[in-house]
């Protein structure tokens, strides 16, 4: 029997080469839309209930980061709201291999769990309805999308501009669960840990710096094929407009702490990648990374700071990084926070591996470390 496989919705990709046979299904990951990095992958396979399903990606060896396939397993949902990781996926001869039997007619297969862009416009929703928060727009994208903003508090004197920005990098979903859980939190009336924070800061969060990408299914490249997290020192509006309206506004309100959120294909584990390296940063405020990777370990045991980037890891390319230019242009506590594609090897969980659900969690506690920088930075 023939499967049918389609991957034309929101963040769909996949290339299918055969699947006259369900145990020898042949697929290739698809590039983005205007670049060579391919690795993302996100289709819907129907009519499978109690069909044993054996599909290969015959292409993995030449994704962008082939080191992340050993001890990688996909993700699988049948109602697209609650995932679970495939127990028999696995790499060998270049080639990934995802076995399973789905126990229902309809199931979804991801690179990770989704972000969509409905839920985007959810987000933006649920921020515009509170009391602490506007949405607004920065600009436009290269294909006409919207680079929203939310900003939390207002700007004054006494309130330090705290800038969030997430998935430069669009198959890097969980960055964007992650900015859910900490706005969630921020808003929060109740929350005594978010109440501080807005008297302290005006806070600009952008969810996703890469609606273009995200809606194609791109693993790192926007429509124009621009990689946005090395087009800091030189953005442009043909090329880059999305990092160009982020930065004009940042010259506009200034910047005392930057945190760029990402994922990471390879390393299973937490971690933040400072600008201590950066020229022009000073003692102090390497001092006030310090203590804030510090507060942050306090608040989460998710995260730790033994696995990492080495400092070397960008040469020449440094200053053109997010969090590397705005840590040179403003001397501020400028990170880039990674989480694992795979499962966090901290805190491992054989089920979910690391999922939506604790990008959020992680999201909401780094509120902690944010609050003790602000009063004590």
């Amino acid at each position: 029997m023939s499967v049918k496989i389609s991957c034309n919705f929101d963040s769909g990709s996949i290339e299918v080469v055969s699947a006259q046979a369900p145990d020898a299904i042949r697929l290739r990951l698809r590039a983005d839309n205007a670049s060579d990095f391919y690795q993302w992958f996100h289709f819907r396979v129907h009519d499978a209930a109690g069909v044993a399903l054996r599909m290969v990606f015959e292409n993995a060896a030449g994704a962008a980061f082939p080191d992340g396939w050993p001890g990688y397993r996909a993700v699988a949902s049948y109602d697209r709201r609650h995932w679970f990781r495939v127990y028999d996926t696995h790499y060998e001869n270049g080639e990934l291999i995802v076995s399973h039997t789905p126990e229902r007619n309809n199931i979804y297969y991801a690179y990770f769990e989704p972000y969509s862009h409905e839920r985007h416009l959810d987000l933006l929703g649920q921020a515009e309805m509170s009391p602490f928060a506007q949405v607004c727009s920065l600009g436009s994208t290269v294909e006409g999308r919207e680079v929203d903003m939310v900003q939390v508090g207002r700007p004054a004197p006494e309130r330090a501009p705290v800038w969030i920005i997430a998935r430069q990098h669009p198959g890097e979903t969980m960055a964007q669960w992650f900015v859910e859980g900490l706005l969630e939190r921020l808003l929060d009336a109740a929350d005594p840990v978010a109440r501080r924070i807005r008297e302290h800061a005006c806070v600009y969060i952008v969810p996703n710096m890469n609606p273009d990408g995200a809606v194609h299914g791109n693993l790192r490249t926007n429509a124009a094929g621009a990689n946005l997290n090395r087009e800091w020192r030189s953005p442009s509006l043909e090329r880059s407009p999305e990092v160009l309206h982020v930065r004009n506004r940042m010259e506009a309100t200034g910047c005392a702490l930057f945190l760029d959120i990402h994922g990471d294909e390879s390393m299973p584990y937490v971690f933040i990648d400072g600008s201590e390296m950066v020229p022009g940063v000073s003692a102090a405020t390497a001092a006030r990374q310090a203590a804030f990777l510090e507060a942050f370990a306090d608040a989460s045991p998710d995260f730790q700071t033994t696995e990492g980037y080495t400092p070397d890891r960008y040469g020449e390319q440094m200053l053109s990084l997010a969090s590397k230019w705005v840590a040179h242009r403003f001397d501020c506590v400028s990170l880039t926070l990674e989480m694992p594609f795979k499962d966090n090897a901290v805190l491992p969980d054989g089920q979910s591996g690391w999922n939506g659900a604790r990008s959020k969690r992680l999201g909401a506690a780094m509120l902690q470390p944010i609050l003790k920088h602000l009063i004590v930075g």
